[in-house]
């Protein structure tokens, strides 16, 4: 992208002012207002210098935290219109954040070049994400709904010393809102296109006239289908969520809390069909007009995800500068999903899944925090299952052999436990070091059982086409393995502070990504990797991949300009990756008859550099007046690299068949970092008008990103080209701010661009072009599999417009 592309971005947003969103930006208001001060805070403009952050498990503010952090308040996301997670992802530099696939709920995050799409078990996410200090160790039901939000924090880069595994490309912190002193009520209204209408309300009252107070809130979110099904007639792409939280809080002491907490989610939505990009290979069917439309005729299991939990924070005073902090944690989810790959009637590669996920979690911090030396030391522990249960139907691929089906039952153990400490010393008001080291006992535990059958699937799946309970006639996977990573994970920084509105920062740190097993392995396919026949160590290696690594550089400049009239931030970064791991899924042929297999590889090295800048400016700012005028601005360069990445090809460049097994070749030249844009941008203009009884809120968000692949390997019509977003919004407070009437408008321009996708054809494996039937037009399906041919889009929402009705009491 030119720069000059990069402005008209930037000026895209003032000159759309006259239809304006909400500010995007933490800048806006403060984070951490009290309740009874919340009115008369948004009356000011405060600076990075009052925004509070626990970026580093101890409260500070923005300004100090020598990290890459942007913020976003509940009031800001409420003014916005913001509807979900996936909501801030257009204005956070460097960050994707969407819904995976065929659900409402299942979240493919990536932050600085570092994610993962496949939701399966057995594959770790590479963005931490956090319910109230709580880590969620699957995406599954991670596309939280935005209600009853103090804020969230996005904290960019490798996070291992106080986050832990995963979060080697940075964590995601969701904050729920702490309870006011005082009895209240708040109830806001959502009513738009596409049949929507939600329905949030919350309460929260003191218990007599001691230190408890009890909150309750509840969110109804429902929209129709932006499409339909053409086969089932059902909505494609609607909305049915119910969601419930339930908070209990202490506060004997001014140096005790306690919090017991709750939530419940339901999600009741369609099955999210995809959009075929290509003509039926054998019926002939056409693509369909609408890219919200699908066919698919897959109704089993039943689409449908829980999710519930429960956590207790514990905070007690052991002394002035000393407090112990106590986090204990059960999470509990279930995803009943049919996965209709072609998106057609025909019983040719449907995937009827259900995921379940629990976990136990305990973490307890030592905090400490004086005058020249804060910090704090913790110990954490992790007992997760994961379960995948999936059918693989394939029953056009044998006529001889009804109702063809390979079926996939895995199981993931993870037992984790680690010790970690974090400090900051400041030598003096200018100069501080920051330094901190975990480690990380990671054991993992994998059952993965594979099997080929006729007359059906697994019994935990409804009949279809006649068929119920399947007859295996071949087992082509029976592994049980385990394995334990160790990784010493730690980070170190230096902050220089020349006035108390600048700070420059250089930090370093080490993140850590847990290895594992590929949960669609085919261990009958393990190859004979030392000569002497295929044994169980061949099984082992050929289903375990390693953990991925990187070791991470970033200088960073934080500072308030022009009596504080304007803040920014500025950083630039260099990662260095070694194993990076790749999950593939492949049609293959075993005994004969093609099947689903998983390949997934450590592929080896990659490089990631790149540049954010981030800032606000109040452009207008008269208090007499009753006026205002902020414009906040991001900006995010990613230059990644893969320097390493051997794959076992069966094609030359330039298309000539190679004789199978094929060979192994280094194909970094031809590979990209996956749902990684080079360049992010977004520009945010937001006016307020003291107007009558109350305050007008004008703002508008144009957010940029540039072309980005889905997958590793070039897919041609799948990838995505750049594209801009327009967001819009006017919202008037009156009554103090306990009134708000506001209209919204996501996506204006109606642009329709691609999230994610599934490819089964036959592709070169340099340039992804697809490879053609000799002699012939058309396409090969990939080891045979959907014989349709399998090229399926998903896509981001369309333009959507709704009011909103808000009261507080």
């Amino acid at each position: 992208m030119q720069v000059s592309s990069i402005r008209s971005v930037l000026l895209g947003s003032a000159a759309a002012v006259v239809s304006l969103a909400s500010p995007a930006f933490a800048q806006d208001a403060p984070a951490t207002a009290p309740a009874g001060a919340q009115a008369q805070a948004e009356d000011v403009q405060p600076s990075d210098q009052e925004i509070v952050v626990t970026a580093r498990r101890r409260n500070e503010v923005l300004l100090d935290v020598p990290i890459s952090v942007t913020a976003y308040t509940g009031e800001q996301l409420e003014r916005q219109g913001a509807l979900d997670l996936t909501d801030i992802g257009d204005t956070t530099p460097n960050v994707t954040l969407e819904t995976s696939r065929g659900t409402n709920t299942t979240l493919t995050a990536f932050i600085r070049g570092v994610g993962q799409q496949d939701p399966v078990a057995g594959f770790e996410q590479g963005v931490g994400l956090y319910l109230d200090d709580v880590y969620l160790n699957r995406p599954q039901a991670a596309v939280l709904d935005i209600y009853d939000v103090e804020r969230i924090e996005v904290l960019r880069g490798p996070q291992g010393t106080l986050y832990g595994r995963n979060t080697i490309g940075g964590a995601i912190k969701y904050v729920t809102r702490r309870l006011p002193d005082e009895p209240e009520m708040r109830i806001r209204a959502n009513l738009g296109t596409y049949k929507q209408a939600d329905l949030i309300a919350s309460a929260s009252t003191p218990l007599g006239n001691g230190p408890l107070k009890f909150g309750a809130s509840i969110a109804r979110l429902s929209r129709g289908g932006f499409g339909d099904n053409l086969t089932t007639g059902e909505d494609n792409y609607n909305r049915d969520v119910t969601a419930v939280r339930g908070t209990l809080e202490a506060e004997p002491a001014g140096n005790t809390f306690f919090r017991l907490s709750g939530d419940s989610t339901w999600d009741d939505s369609n099955p999210r069909g995809g959009h075929r990009l290509i003509a039926g290979r054998i019926s002939g069917a056409p693509v369909l007009d609408n890219v919200f439309d699908t066919r698919g005729a897959l109704g089993d299991p039943e689409q449908e995800v829980t999710s519930w939990g429960a956590t207790l924070l514990a905070e007690v005073g052991l002394a002035e500068a000393a407090k112990l902090r106590s986090i204990s944690a059960y999470r509990k989810d279930s995803s009943g999903t049919p996965i209709d790959f072609d998106a057609l009637p025909a019983i040719s590669l449907d995937i009827p899944a259900i995921y379940r996920n629990k976990q136990l979690s305990q973490e307890l911090q030592l905090v400490y925090e004086s005058q020249a030396l804060s910090g704090l030391v913790g110990a954490y522990y992790l007992d997760a299952d994961a379960d995948t249960l999936f059918d693989a139907r394939l029953y056009d691929l044998a006529p001889t052999l009804p109702g063809l089906t390979a079926s996939t039952d895995s199981l993931v153990k993870t037992r984790t436990w680690a010790i970690f400490a974090d400090a900051t010393f400041d030598f003096s008001e200018q100069f501080s070091v920051s330094g901190g080291a975990r480690y990380t006992h990671d054991r993992r535990k994998s059952r993965i059982l594979r099997t080929t059958m006729i007359f059906g699937g697994s019994s935990e799946f409804g009949g279809d086409a006649g068929f119920d309970n399947g007859t295996i006639i071949a087992t082509t996977s029976d592994f049980e393995g385990s394995r334990t990573d160790k990784a010493f994970t730690p980070r170190a920084s230096v902050s220089f502070k020349p006035s108390p509105d600048h700070h420059f920062y250089a930090s370093w740190a080490k993140g850590f990504k847990g290895g594992g097993f590929d949960p669609r392995t085919q261990t009958s396919q393990a190859p004979d990797l030392d000569g002497d026949g295929v044994d169980a160590d061949d099984i082992y290696d050929y289903a375990a991949f390693e953990p991925e690594k990187v070791t991470s550089y970033e200088l960073g400049w934080k500072a308030s300009l022009l009596d504080r009239r304007v803040s920014t931030a500025v950083a630039l970064f260099h990662s260095d990756y070694r194993d990076t791991q790749i999950p593939a899924s492949v049609g293959c042929v075993i005994g004969g008859r093609a099947n689903f297999c998983g390949l997934t590889s450590n592929a080896g090295k990659a490089r990631i550099r790149g540049i954010e800048l981030e800032g606000n400016a109040r452009i207008i700012d008269d208090p007499a007046a009753g006026q205002r005028l902020n414009f906040g601005w991001s900006l995010g360069y990613l230059n990644g690299k893969f320097k390493e990445f051997v794959s076992i090809v069966a094609f030359e460049p330039d298309g000539t068949p190679i004789a199978l097994p094929g060979r192994e070749v280094d194909v970094a030249d031809f590979r990209e970092i996956q749902n990684t844009p080079k360049w992010t941008a977004s520009g945010t203009l937001a006016y307020r008008l003291r107007m009558g009884a109350g305050d007008l809120n004008l703002s508008s968000t144009m957010s940029y990103h540039s072309s980005s692949q889905q997958f590793e390997i070039r897919t041609p019509m799948i990838d995505q080209k750049g594209f801009s977003l327009l967001d819009a919004s006017a919202l008037y407070e009156f009554g103090d701010g306990r009134w708000t009437i506001g209209v919204h408008g996501k996506n204006l321009l109606n642009k329709k661009y691609k999230t994610a996708g599934y490819n089964f054809l036959l592709q070169n494996p340099f340039t992804g072009e697809f490879i053609l039937p000799t002699g012939q037009a058309g396409i090969i399906p990939a080891g045979g599999l959907g014989q349709e041919g399998v090229l399926t889009a998903f896509y981001g929402n369309p333009r959507q417009v709704f009011l909103t009705l808000g009261a507080r009491f």
